[in-house]
């Protein structure tokens, strides 16, 4: 029987261009509305834990995260990337589901209105809600041929984030082996995946890691094939906070187009349009020239629409308006005016039979209907009747003279004029016209021409373009300087230096001859150009070093972890069977050339109460004696 594997890793492959998968990939220059996204790295709704093969789906939760993984299977064809997404549950907890099941990935259509109620079993890269992974392995697997009912008789690699929690592990244990009962798992950090792919056959090798994603990025240091988990350092930017940053720049210079400037275009234009300034004061200068501007601006024409502007009317529509407008304003009065007068005359009638009623003698019932009425006396009654036939008699007189005046102005609209046969001019009229003829200049003023006034056009389109000038490089400068955006942290430059000075200058010679960028946020132009420099600045003079850029930075761990699962598959010292984890439990781990570094939890020990009993009784006695 043909068998294959499962990688699933998260983080990395999804920083901010990363293309095949993580990000939204439409088109650039002209931003059209939100449509179906090449890859969306989302999951929505929620699973219950599943016993037995049963699958009851709820929603559950209501935070909106960003998901990063993305399952393959390990065959030697190009893998095919799915990327996970979901609606949100409705107001009953419920996730909104087609005919084929939960919406995820490239079923979302359109994904700015639903961005902020996505769900999500990661915060950052660290799985927290097995019930959405659960979900998300369920889809995984069915769109790759693998049967899940009772079982999934397959090994499975799955990526964890650098230094994983414990309980994190253990929770993802517990669902593998006890939910899809699958044979054996192996966990991996998707960075060292990728360094294990671009690496040479068979040779141990030490480098640093630089690992950008789409939430954050991190630093580690290889030596002799295993990673330095000691010395590895994390900063808590990515791309995403260099898409957020990208958005607020471009609602203040455009605040006019708040609502287009969505973070999805600004995804867009950060995978296209951005690159890293290898000297980023030197850079700013050049962008203040008019002509190095002209040359380098970037302009994105956002979606419009072509409906004629009021402004561009001609005078006889604009009439032709403004009559409409008066005429649905006159029946719009007319129409009150009756309803006041069907009112008042209702009243009107109500009042003159109470007053039939005073005529014929029946005072209890008059009495009755003036206490109804709040009224005191027949006299108050006769009053209010009187001003209340005014008031019917002066509406009817206006509604009558109204409809007068919408007819007088029909017909004034419309003249009918017969048609009159053109009259020649007899020989004594004119005769008598030159009689006329010295009363007047010589220079008879001309017939006044009509002025046509030239109202200048507005260009729609061009009210709806965003010309993208320095902040190309202002956006993903922020993983460099991060007191861009206000945080108080250090960035590459800063915290790689710092990790070397923690070594020896032998082992620093041998770290910075493998500098290995890898993730999706570091494949903006200009990246490795600038770590040259960045690198050139911080070494000593005439020193050496070599960095390397991951062949594919989004798919290479995806590569990696095939060739490592390959490459280890009898290998039992890499791999947590079913036996390891029901003899040892969830919380068991195996290390290999890729994986975290076990490190045991050492908690302080507490004194025993029978020691402190002992302690208490030595100091009372001491006092005694004193």
């Amino acid at each position: 029987m043909h068998r294959f594997m499962i990688a699933i890793y998260s983080e990395k492959r999804t920083g901010e261009l990363g293309r095949e998968i993580g990000l939204a990939s439409r088109e650039v220059v002209v931003l059209k509305p939100s449509r179906a996204q090449a890859v969306r790295p989302y999951v929505g709704g929620g699973a219950s834990r599943r016993r037995q093969g049963e699958r009851c789906v709820e929603g559950r939760g209501r935070r909106a995260l960003r998901w990063r993984p993305s399952v393959f299977p390990f065959r030697d064809a190009e893998p095919r990337r799915i990327g996970a997404g979901g609606r949100t549950r409705g107001t009953t907890g419920r996730v909104p589901r087609t005919a084929a099941g939960p919406q995820v990935g490239n079923a979302l259509g359109s994904l700015e209105p639903l961005r902020w109620m996505l769900r999500s079993p990661f915060d950052r890269n660290v799985p927290v809600n097995l019930e959405l992974q659960e979900l998300l392995l369920d889809y995984s697997f069915q769109h790759l041929g693998v049967s899940s009912q009772g079982c999934v008789d397959h090994p499975i690699v799955l990526t964890e984030a650098v230094c994983n929690p414990l309980y994190s592990r253990q929770m993802m244990s517990e669902l593998l082996f006890e939910c899809y009962r699958i044979p054996k798992v192996a966990y991996g950090i998707d960075s060292l995946f990728s360094f294990y792919h671009n690496k040479p056959k068979n040779s141990v090798s030490c480098g640093l890691i630089i690992s950008s994603g789409y939430q954050c990025t991190h630093i580690l240091p290889i030596l002799e094939g295993r990673l330095d988990a000691k010395n590895c350092k994390r900063i808590n930017l990515g791309g995403s906070q260099a898409a957020g940053y990208l958005q607020r720049l471009l609602q203040l210079k455009y605040p006019g187009h708040l609502a287009a400037i969505t973070l999805s275009r600004m995804e867009e234009i950060l995978h296209e349009h951005s690159y890293i300034a290898e000297d980023y004061g030197e850079e700013l200068q050049k962008w203040q020239c008019p002509d190095y501007y002209e040359n380098n601006v970037h302009k994105m024409q956002l979606p419009f629409s072509s409906k004629l502007l009021g402004s561009t009317l001609t005078a006889e529509e604009k009439q032709e308006r403004r009559q409409q407008q008066l005429r649905r304003l006159q029946e719009l009065n007319a129409r009150r005016r009756e309803e006041k007068l069907q009112l008042d005359q209702e009243r009107l009638d109500r009042l003159l039979y109470v007053q039939e009623l005073l005529e014929d003698g029946q005072m209890d019932q008059f009495h009755k209907a003036l206490i109804e009425l709040n009224m005191d006396s027949p006299e108050e009654l006769q009053s209010y009747i009187q001003k209340l036939s005014a008031a019917v008699e002066q509406a009817k007189q206006k509604i009558l003279q109204a409809e007068v005046n919408l007819e007088v102005d029909v017909v004034d609209s419309k003249p009918e004029t017969p048609d009159l046969e053109p009259l020649e001019p007899s020989l004594e009229d004119v005769e008598s016209m030159n009689d006329f003829e010295p009363l007047f200049s010589e220079e008879a003023p001309e017939v006044e021409k009509p002025v046509t006034t030239v109202q200048p056009m507005f260009n729609l389109a061009a009210y709806h373009q965003l010309f993208v000038g320095t902040e190309r490089i202002r956006a993903p400068e922020i993983i460099f300087q991060p007191s861009l955006i206000g945080e108080e942290q250090a960035g590459i430059a800063e915290t790689l230096q710092y990790i070397l000075d923690r070594y020896p200058k032998e082992v620093q010679e041998r770290l910075v001859q493998n500098i290995f960028l890898t993730g999706g946020n570091v494949m903006y132009p200009g990246m490795k150009a600038r770590m040259e420099k960045e690198l050139l600045e911080m070494r000593p003079f005439q020193s050496s070093f070599q960095v390397q850029l991951a062949s594919n930075p989004v798919l290479d761990a995806w590569y990696g972890a095939r060739d490592w699962a390959l490459d280890h598959m009898d290998d039992d010292e890499a791999w947590i069977t079913r036996k390891d984890y029901e003899e040892k439990g969830g919380e068991y781990f195996k290390e290999h050339c890729a994986s975290n570094i076990y490190v045991p939890i050492r908690l302080p020990k507490q004194a025993s109460r029978t020691s402190e009993s002992q302690a208490a009784g030595k100091g009372s006695g001491a006092n005694e004696q004193a």
